[in-house]
């Protein structure tokens, strides 16, 4: 489970690199995190893990102090929403240290992000805000998902000296973690392709590429309702799709969407934030210009509904994105 791996990530990264820190609020045992990511964590390391006081801004700014000392702080916020506190530490002074100091120091700061709805939690506990984040000079943005290695992505992180907001949805952390470049992953056949430079990027098919007729773009928990949505397509009305799955969200790496919609001929992206001004509205305008004239149609972008999320899970379902939107859109886009 993603929970298991990312917690047993963290103890390696711990035991193995002196300078790496964890910060965040009630993640000290026998707590261990409302999402239990850190358990085990305080008790092991001490002088390391340190549970802060309840301020989004304060961690992160300690955090931004630490790294330029020569540490590797990962911030867990306790949930993604509460991101918003620390925009402030993020945009104004995390990415911008290296170059207001003439690129004398680093400040590679890890904000772990527990994400998304699908849960009942309601307004201020169920968002998907990382598209705020996205474009912000000198700043990645990255999704675990269940196609992806949590241990190889962070390592990865923890070698670079941009600072990260790493997205973790919340229903993935009860998901296994398949390994796509070992083969198939349930009926699907999945390999790892990507430039250098940029994190890995999975692509999954039910057939042949060749025979697919649609590309979906997706990340997070959306990719694994994406690779549901196409499964039931394939099974049932035999319309097949090609599924590409990024770790990185910013900057992109558009070179594997491309090699996809080139088989394919037409693009759908799936995101749960909120439509508009988004992720899937880049990928939209970005491949739409690099591929002019060679779509069958527009750029489908697939998101959840505008307004605020509602407690109700009846009315939620209502608001999120889920599998039939996702079919239709497929659908659509196979015409």
């Amino acid at each position: 489970m993603l929970v298991r791996e990312l917690n047993a990530a963290l103890h390696h990264f711990l035991e193995t690199d002196p300078r790496v820190v964890v910060l965040g609020e009630d993640i000290a045992d026998p707590y261990g995190g409302a999402f239990k990511v850190t358990r085990g964590l305080t008790t092991a390391y001490p002088d390391r893990v340190l549970t802060t006081p309840v301020s989004e801004a304060g961690i992160v700014g300690v955090a931004a102090g630490l790294a330029m000392s020569g540490y590797r702080p990962i911030v867990e916020i306790m949930f993604g929403d509460f991101v918003s506190l620390a925009f402030d530490q993020i945009v104004n002074h995390v990415t911008k240290y290296p170059a207001m100091y003439a690129g004398r120091v680093t400040c590679p700061v890890i904000v772990r992000v527990p994400s998304g709805g699908h849960r009942g939690y309601g307004p201020t506990h169920s968002q998907s805000l990382e598209k705020h984040f996205l474009g912000v000079p000198g700043l990645l943005v990255v999704a675990a998902s269940p196609f992806h290695d949590p241990a190889a992505i962070l390592g990865a992180l923890l070698q670079r000296d941009e600072p990260v907001i790493y997205v973790e949805h919340k229903l993935l952390y009860a998901e296994p973690i398949v390994r796509p470049d070992r083969g198939r992953v349930g009926d699907a056949v999945g390999r790892e392709v990507g430039s250098a430079g940029s994190l890995p990027t999975v692509t999954l098919s039910f057939v042949e590429p060749a025979d697919c007729t649609a590309t979906v773009l997706a990340y997070g928990y959306t990719a694994l309702l994406a690779m549901r949505a196409l499964e039931e397509l394939a099974i049932e009305e035999e319309v097949f799709a090609e599924l590409v799955v990024p770790a990185q969200l910013a900057p992109m790496d558009w070179g594997p969407v491309l090699d996809s919609v080139d088989r394919t001929g037409s693009l759908v992206t799936v995101e749960e934030g909120m439509a508009g001004w988004s992720w899937g509205t880049q990928a939209a305008a970005d491949i739409g210009a690099l591929r002019f004239g060679r779509l069958r149609h527009p750029v489908a972008v697939t998101a959840s509904g505008p307004g605020v999320i509602p407690s109700s899970r009846l009315r939620e379902r209502q608001v999120l994105v889920g599998l039939d939107q996702i079919k239709h859109a497929v659908r659509e886009a196979c015409r």
